[in-house]
């Protein structure tokens, strides 16, 4: 671990690594400035590590903390990742009803959420700004959790938390792409498609200060506030990053990668954590 990071406050801990995840967004949308098209299979495996890295992300790094330290406080494990989690996934159900918001890969009249005059570059920007929420506070959250000083079984350490971060940054780099490259190919200018591909990921740091900040200030909410973001992100999985690998016909192809993804953030997470 960096010596100058480990002294930093949590807070501004989360800020850098939520910084850091929004880079890696950036980065990928910014391939539109040296092409128009990438290869589909190559974008179906990409979302299918992205899958695979959030579901290993949301139990060993947060499922199973959540569990553990509520099990050392006497009271029953299950009890609070339980509530966060069926909360988390229900936050994102409540938003996906009401937000407007287009999945990459689908038509203009396929818009969910709330009827609007949106363009489509706007729309392709919630849609992935919705899961980058949880994913910004699931970052936060894991480094206020590391500071709390609650590290049972070494779960909650900022080894834990750093490896959360390195594995949402790298999932992150196909969801610049997924909003950047369509609005590419229907002719918007690299400068403005890379514009909306980078803008869907500002909100991590943001969603990060504001993870570790309300466990800090609320130690009492660090379990569900792990399970919260670990149902949020399992959300999003199921609902948009599984069916999208999935939709153009290269099944055995996003599945592997989504094992690959899983194996990818569970050795992360083993050996930082």
């Amino acid at each position: 671990m960096i010596d100058w990071f480990a002294d930093l406050d949590p807070i501004r801990q989360a800020l850098l690594a939520g910084g850091v995840t929004w880079l890696v967004t950036a980065l990928g949308a910014a391939l539109v400035f040296l092409t128009t098209t990438m290869p589909q299979r190559l974008l179906d495996a990409m979302l299918g590590f992205a899958a695979g890295v959030m579901i290993a992300a949301s139990f060993w790094s947060l499922l199973m903390p959540s569990i553990e330290m509520a099990t050392a406080g006497g009271g029953p494990g299950w009890g609070p990742a339980l509530i966060g989690f069926l909360a988390g996934g229900a936050f994102l159900r409540v938003a996906d009803q009401y937000l407007p918001h287009l999945h990459p890969g689908m038509r203009p009249d396929q818009a969910e959420g709330a009827p609007t005059a949106w363009h489509r570059a706007t729309l392709l920007v919630m849609a992935i700004t919705l899961h980058n929420i949880p994913e910004g506070l699931a970052v936060g959250v894991a480094f206020g959790a590391a500071a709390s000083g609650l590290e049972f079984a070494g779960a909650a350490t900022l080894g834990a938390a750093v490896a959360l971060a390195i594995g949402i940054a790298i999932q992150n780099f196909p969801e610049g792409i997924a909003v950047s490259m369509p609005l590419r190919r229907e002719g918007v200018s690299a400068p403005k498609s890379f514009w909306y591909g980078q803008l869907s990921a500002i909100v991590e740091p943001a969603a990060a200060v504001l993870g570790a900040a309300a466990v800090l200030f609320i130690g009492a909410l660090l379990p569900y506030a792990l399970a919260f973001a670990a149902g949020a992100m399992i959300y999003v999985v199921v609902e948009e990053l599984i069916p999208e690998s999935q939709l153009s016909g290269h099944p055995d192809i996003a599945t592997t990668a989504t094992m690959i993804g899983f194996s990818v953030m569970m050795v992360l997470d083993v050996a930082l954590g």
